[in-house]
């Protein structure tokens, strides 16, 4: 990795969610214990397939194991993440509001910065109360973030007002000029840098190449806890430094 630190730092973490995995998660006690691991080994001399990592969909059959054994949250948040990758995105400032496109039952973004406001709008619905909010802040010279895939984005009422923030899958990765990562399971993976590159939120997610694809562990979610699972579609890529900012990024 470009940053010594920074490899140091996100390798520990990744070891450490492992080995919590192991020890706590019924859903990697019983796969790893029948099929090994690669890294970090697991089991002695046995390898795994796919290096030990999870199809996403094989995880999500079985959610309720995915809950540690301690207990914990068994619903997967699509949300996660949102706040921090806008920070790399584009970059809301005080007063800003987000507006996420999707279905009534997300939540709004819980981690957005200090001064922002959160809300979730139905690319289907009315959304009466949203769009007053939506021309509210822009009355008084705020910035109004419409996050979503490039269809809602572009029927979202008011779309030529707004700075649109697309969502991109692994396997729809651009150029941009702006977009974050999303999986509609793991939530916010990453965003595309002012670079050009598209930055993975490195403190929180972590990801590997494997015979599958690219492999992504959430550092610090409690539950339920995915560790090293493959996104549906098995992309293939790989796991850079940044020339510039020395941070991983994702190359497919």
């Amino acid at each position: 990795m470009g940053n010594p630190g920074v490899s140091l730092v996100w390798r520990a973490a990744y070891r450490r969610a492992v080995r919590s995995a192991f020890a706590t998660v019924p859903f990697y006690r019983e796969r790893w214990a029948l099929d090994g691991r690669e890294d970090p080994v697991v089991v002695p001399g046995r390898t795994g397939t796919n290096g030990g990592a999870a199809p996403l969909a094989e995880a999500v059959h079985k959610l309720v194991d995915l809950v540690p054994l301690a207990g914990g949250a068994s619903r997967p948040d699509p949300v996660r993440g949102l706040g921090r990758v806008l920070r790399t995105a584009r970059a809301p400032g005080p007063g800003s509001l987000v507006v996420l496109l999707g279905p009534d039952d997300l939540r709004p973004p819980a981690d957005l910065p200090k001064g922002v406001r959160g809300c979730v709008a139905d690319p289907d619905g009315p959304n009466a109360p949203v769009l007053r909010e939506l021309t509210a802040a822009l009355h008084r010279g705020h910035r109004v973030l419409v996050v979503g895939d490039d269809k809602a984005i572009a029927a979202f009422p008011g779309e030529d007002r707004v700075e649109a923030v697309p969502h991109r899958e692994l396997d729809s990765l651009d150029s941009g000029p702006y977009g974050v990562l999303h999986d509609p399971v793991l939530g916010y993976l990453g965003a595309l840098g002012n670079c050009g590159r598209w930055h993975l939120d490195w403190p929180h997610v972590y990801a590997r190449p494997t015979d599958g694809g690219l492999a992504f562990t959430l550092l610090r979610q409690d539950s339920p806890r995915f560790v090293d699972i493959l996104p549906a579609g098995g992309v293939r890529g790989e796991i850079a430094p940044c020339p510039r900012h020395g941070t991983p990024v994702v190359l497919t």
